[in-house]
């Protein structure tokens, strides 16, 4: 199935019981066009701002919109666990009802508020399902301990060791998924959610998502995002089930490149295995980092050092959907705690302009189309494994990146001897002979 996204505005002032607060003016519907052309922005609530509020957060909205953010992800905006909970707030993923809203967050008419202002700005919101277990004190757990998994002796356990603060849920018990999906569906009918980041989507079979992702788009068109790659259990057939999905292995090859352990023509051929074992009309997630990047394994100056620009741009040059993590565009340099209370300065940073351009240029520019009618990726002709050069096309536009991915500089030659525009000086150049220094890059428009 493959639904397809647009935003339309709607003349009609759309009233609905379910929210005292007025709903939005804008009709949400999925197009193809939209989702082409989209920017995912994940959305940590607790650590955005002082406040950690959902009415805190929508005042960024503004500054979002015009950063060129479309879809906001949040991560999970239930009630967290307080039995066996990890830290002084929990994880955000120790869910303890998935039809309620986290009161450190705000109310549900918060979320519903902040909902229609998202969608008064032309953006998609989507939550995350975390489906893989819940919180120890989740009323299942009295009311259906046959939907967990259990040990030997019959006692209900996490579904990883390590886990301690949530328990397992067991995706062979029917009724369970039932529950699951009515709760999903809850959300997208009573809240006007436009879809889900599904948490380790892997771990629930095909026939449970066609079954539920069908429900959804019969109350309207949904946007979802497996966390999940065709590496994992399910491969190709299950995460093609879905709008988006993770490029893991794309992920990896970045930080691998900036530590010197891989070469940029392994980058290359990792660009074209994702040509050959995706459908066109399927598109994976690029991204430097995510909340688990940020605080389990570093900051992307961590992990990338002085690469960190350069990754940064190739998560929009790659055929893909770029996501941006909370506090990205203002050059984020710590580790956001994970179970506390922290903070994400809003301080100036050049990466503010950089992703400002980057987003204006997936949208205005035709050769960075994802989906149906993708734009096509071409490999120019290069015999230095240090530097990946390549052109993306659809029609008449044409934009062509060369790039050093190492720590030394290096020259290259092109067979091209054609006059370009740089797309971030809008200086004129030519790209058939380059000294690059390291990690530097030039993006150029035909």
């Amino acid at each position: 199935m493959r639904i397809l996204y647009t935003i339309i505005l709607s003349s009609v002032l759309l009233v609905s019981c379910h929210n005292n607060s007025g709903e939005s003016q804008h009709q949400v519907v999925v197009s193809d066009a939209f989702l082409s052309k989209a920017v995912i922005y994940e959305v940590n609530v607790r650590q955005y701002t002082k406040e950690g509020t959902f009415k805190a957060f929508a005042t960024h909205l503004p500054k979002l919109k015009e950063l060129g953010v479309d879809i906001l992800w949040f991560m999970p905006i239930h009630p967290i666990g307080k039995l066996k909970r990890k830290g002084e707030l929990g994880s955000y993923y120790s869910i303890s009802d998935y039809r309620g809203v986290n009161p450190e967050f705000g109310t549900l008419d918060d979320f519903k508020s902040l909902v229609d202002a998202a969608h008064d700005l032309d953006m998609l919101v989507m939550i995350d399902l975390v489906a893989g277990h819940t919180a120890w004190d989740h009323s299942w757990i009295s009311t259906h301990p046959e939907w967990y998994l259990k040990d030997d002796l019959g006692n209900i356990i996490p579904p990883n060791p390590d886990w301690t603060d949530v328990a397992g849920l067991n995706f062979e018990n029917k009724d369970m998924l039932q529950a699951l999906e009515n709760d999903m569906a809850y959300w997208v009918a009573e809240v006007g959610i436009d879809g889900y980041r599904c948490d380790a989507a892997y771990n629930i079979s095909i026939p449970f998502w066609k079954k539920a992702i069908a429900r959804l788009n019969s109350i309207k068109p949904v946007v979802m995002l497996a966390e999940s790659d065709g590496n994992h259990k399910g491969g190709y057939p299950l995460i093609e089930l879905f709008e988006l999905s993770y490029d893991w292995p794309g992920h990896a090859v970045l930080n691998q490149i900036a530590k010197g352990e891989r070469k940029a023509s392994d980058l290359e051929k990792h660009l074209l295995s994702v040509q050959q074992k995706y459908s066109p009309e399927h598109s994976v997630m690029s991204f430097t980092t995510n909340h688990d990047e940020n605080s389990w394994n570093g900051t992307v100056f961590e992990r990338l050092g002085d690469a960190a620009e350069i990754m940064s741009v190739l998560t929009y040059i790659m055929p893909g959907t770029p996501l941006i993590y909370s506090g990205q565009e203002y050059g984020l340099d710590k580790r956001l705690a994970f179970f506390e209370k922290d903070f994400i300065p809003k301080k100036a940073s050049s990466y503010m302009a950089l992703f400002t351009k980057l987003n204006t240029l997936k949208k205005t520019s035709d050769a960075l189309d994802v989906g149906k009618g993708a734009a096509d990726i071409n490999f120019l002709e290069n015999e230095n494994t240090d530097v990946i050069a390549l052109s993306r096309n659809k029609g008449d536009d044409t934009l062509i990146f060369v790039g050093n991915l190492s720590n030394v500089p290096q020259q290259i030659s092109l067979a091209d001897n054609g006059t370009y525009r740089d797309v971030f000086t809008d200086e004129e150049v030519q790209i058939n002979s380059l000294n690059l220094g390291p990690w530097a890059y030039r993006l150029v428009k035909k």
